[in-house]
């Protein structure tokens, strides 16, 4: 398992009954997990003075309680800086467990000695943007969602990377994708971090099993011929760390790289044991 062990800004307290208590700064949590599968004693005093609760509905989605929670504030991970809001089913604006793949591809762009074309699909608020840029790539920063692309804005003026070479684009990740292949652009790293399920910015209907091995497949076709890396996230529990060794490693055959997928977690503060996040998939050159 890759684990994001080097934050100072956050950590996973305590998990117990399908919730996680973690600290996001300064400000106490509590979320629901749905790997969270143990009734552990609620021990942690965090438990009972959180700053905000989000509660799950039996009827579907649910909602927060707040008790004394800014409307936003900021984290750091090392020289970026994240704006964070509470908002509609559960999430804050950010993933910390990518910290993860952050590390891992930052050190590839640094020690490259070459400029790199980073492309990220399904950005969200630009947490790996942030991270690619700052180790000195340009990116262009793909999502469907205005409002997800206005807030990576922020983000990236926070991490005082305003200035920095970052393309900053609304749009369905695949159309996309289809057309900077008939633009002839060429990247030489990818990241992708598709939701289970979602919709484009006109109602085009995204399913991951439906739809990821094709999108690969159409990914490949940007990748440059000197390719750096290939990263994708997966938060649907049906894909293993296997089945995605399994598609990239099919669609990346004819470069000189190696695959590895791993399940990523965060380590909880009160046992020292790893809470599973999800899963990566990771193409390098060789």
């Amino acid at each position: 398992m890759w684990i994001a062990n080097n934050w100072k800004d956050y950590e996973v307290i305590d998990t117990s009954c399908g919730e996680k208590l973690e600290r996001w700064g300064n400000y106490l949590l509590v979320r629901p997990d749905p790997q969270v599968l143990w009734d552990t004693p609620k021990q942690n005093k965090g438990w009972k003075k959180m700053n905000g609760h989000y509660h799950r509905s039996s009827k579907g989605g649910g909602e927060w309680d707040f008790f004394d929670l800014p409307e936003q504030w900021t984290i750091n991970y090392g020289e970026l800086t994240f704006n964070l809001k509470p908002f509609s089913f559960k999430h804050t604006g950010l993933f910390p467990e990518q910290a993860t793949n952050w590390d891992w591809f930052s050190d590839k762009i640094r020690h490259a000695n070459r400029p790199i074309k980073v492309l990220n699909l399904f950005a969200y608020t630009g947490g790996a943007t942030l991270a690619a840029a700052a180790a000195g790539a340009s990116v262009t920063h793909v999502d469907a969602s205005k409002g997800m692309v206005g807030w990576a804005k922020e983000n990236a003026k926070s991490s005082g990377l305003s200035d920095a070479p970052i393309r900053w684009i609304v749009d369905d990740c695949v159309k996309f994708v289809e057309r900077e292949i008939r633009r002839g652009n060429k990247y030489d790293a990818i990241i992708m971090d598709p939701p289970s399920y979602g919709r484009g910015p006109k109602g085009e209907i995204w399913k991951i099993e439906d739809s990821i091995h094709s999108f690969v497949k159409l990914c490949a076709q940007l990748l440059s011929d000197d390719p750096l890396f290939f990263l994708i996230n997966s938060y649907t529990t049906g894909l293993a760390p296997s089945v995605l060794t399994y598609m990239i490693s099919i669609e990346l055959k004819k470069y000189n790289g190696i695959v590895t997928a791993e399940e990523i977690g965060l380590p909880v503060t009160s046992t020292g044991l790893i809470l599973p996040c999800g899963a990566s998939g990771r193409w390098e050159a060789k």
